[in-house]
């Protein structure tokens, strides 16, 4: 089974589409929900309990070619059966991929991917599978079983 939530904060500065546009770019949420967090704050959540949610992610990779630093990045976030990992909310909103470690790298907070499965060598094996010189997978894996 998988379970995946993604997250971002909204600023009273910031124009709550917006960020659920940043979400929805390298996201298919089953569910999305604003919560109020006070003072202007709120908290852009969407669930996904399928590997459909991450199909977006899984061809911006491919386009933008970084399957092997994204393999490594995503290698380095997996404790026990639970990978945390972080995107700038700013690049997603254009449409692209990057990687973040820490929150200040993302000026505006960053969003936040939780996913929990029993399977994540599948799972990673499946979104960023090693490549050759081209930066082309060497093969593809199979979609993990949900």
């Amino acid at each position: 089974m998988i379970k995946i939530r993604v997250e971002a904060e909204c600023r009273p500065t910031e124009d709550i589409d917006k960020v659920k546009k940043a979400i929805l770019n390298i996201f298919n949420p089953d569910e999305m929900l604003v919560e109020d967090l006070g003072q202007g704050y709120r908290l852009v959540v969407a669930y996904s309990y399928s590997i459909r949610g991450l199909v977006k992610l899984y061809e911006k990779l491919r386009i933008e070619r970084i399957l092997d630093a994204a393999r490594s990045y995503l290698l380095r976030h997996v404790e026990d059966n639970v990978l945390v990992f972080k995107l700038n909310k700013q690049v997603a909103f254009a449409g692209r991929i990057s990687f973040v470690d820490a929150d200040v790298e993302s000026p505006l907070g960053p969003i936040t991917f939780t996913v929990e499965s029993n399977d994540l060598k599948s799972l990673i094996d499946w979104l960023t599978p090693p490549t050759d010189a081209t930066g082309r997978p060497i093969f593809e894996h199979p979609p993990p079983e949900n």
